[in-house]
């Protein structure tokens, strides 16, 4: 086995122990020479100054430092970055990629409960779970037996917005349901979209034909209230948006118009801004559903996230290329 290269932790302190506990660390430590009681949240510090001169790998996570050209200076010795996380937008800066360094995410690994939690959400929605959640809360009682009129799963349409790797993952857990799924994407073509087994639409044909529509595209600046008032005036009346993205890619103002009128139901994880203003009427409004950015990663499933980089370090330490490495060419346009 070759010797272990040194590494360092980057990221809020209080995380490394839920993203790498006891079972994962001791993984890790088997790949890299790594101090678990030594975090970096600045390059400033006089300890971290010392063992960032020697660190080959950053073990990167949420709240991580940015690598601009003074923090890379105080490592000369850097060659890679294995996020725990999903996006390294944040903190990696221009001179990391003309450094040469290589740079890998744990997005695949979050991809999977954010795609769960919209699997959960579509098939709730489809038997309109919320509403007669409530409607029993008040009525305290009901029809025993009575078929409920326009509700089931049953070749129902879902419209996914975006094949990121969430998306992607969600195409994947639709397969086994008598759903029917389409997708809307502008970086698609025909030939992957067949590989991924759905018809590619315009984004309007898709808001024109679903019955709900999962938002999966990544915030850039093209994305910004990607769905806006011309566009959820497109969906049909009782269908329902659900988004797991991020807030922006709704104008929320619309949105909020749309769901006075009772027309469409909204179930949202993420929202603009994050959190919202204890006034909003998204809090109050019957047809918003809305849960506190749940979706990605959580309780125990930040692990999955450290086990992905212990897979990565691993990969790293016998020379093998890295399954989750990131390609600058197309990081403007991913999540």
């Amino acid at each position: 086995m070759p010797e272990r290269p040194q590494a360092l932790f980057a990221m809020t302190a209080q995380n490394v122990p839920h993203i790498f506990p006891p079972e994962v660390l001791a993984r890790l430590c088997e790949y890299v020479e790594i101090d678990p009681t030594l975090v970096a949240h600045d390059f400033t510090g006089p300890r971290v100054r010392e063992t960032l001169a020697r660190t080959e790998v950053l073990v990167t996570g949420w709240g991580c430092p940015v690598l601009d050209a003074a923090a890379l200076d105080a490592a000369p010795k850097l060659r890679a970055v294995l996020h725990a996380a999903g996006s390294v937008k944040g903190f990696t800066t221009p001179e990391v990629w003309r450094r040469g360094i290589a740079v890998s995410s744990a997005a695949a690994a979050n991809a999977l409960p954010v795609a769960e939690y919209t699997l959960a959400m579509i098939l709730l929605a489809g038997k309109d779970v919320f509403a007669f959640r409530d409607l029993l809360r008040t009525r305290r009682t009901f029809p025993y037996g009575d078929i409920v009129p326009g509700i089931g799963n049953f070749h129902r349409r879902v419209g996914i917005v975006g094949a990121s790797r969430i998306g992607r993952r969600l195409l994947e857990l639709l397969r086994p349901y008598d759903l029917s799924a389409a997708l809307a994407d502008p970086y698609v073509d025909e030939a992957e979209a067949a590989r991924l087994g759905v018809p590619l639409l315009p984004l309007d044909e898709l808001l024109r034909t679903s019955d709900i529509v999962t938002v999966h595209a990544p915030q850039t600046p093209e994305t910004r209230h990607l769905l806006g008032a011309r566009e959820l005036a497109l969906m049909p009346a009782g269908s329902v948006l659900i988004n797991t993205a991020r807030g922006s890619l709704l104008d929320h103002d619309a949105l909020i118009e749309e769901l006075r009128t009772g027309r469409l139901t909204a179930i949202l994880d993420v929202t603009d801004p994050e959190p919202l203003p204890p006034d909003s009427p998204l809090f109050d409004l019957p047809g918003a559903f809305l849960t506190p950015h749940l979706a990605g990663s959580q309780g125990n499933e930040v692990a999955r996230l450290g086990l992905t980089v212990v897979e990565e370090a691993g990969r790293l330490l016998t020379g093998d290329g890295l399954l989750y490495a990131i390609d600058h060419s197309v990081l403007e346009r991913a999540a």
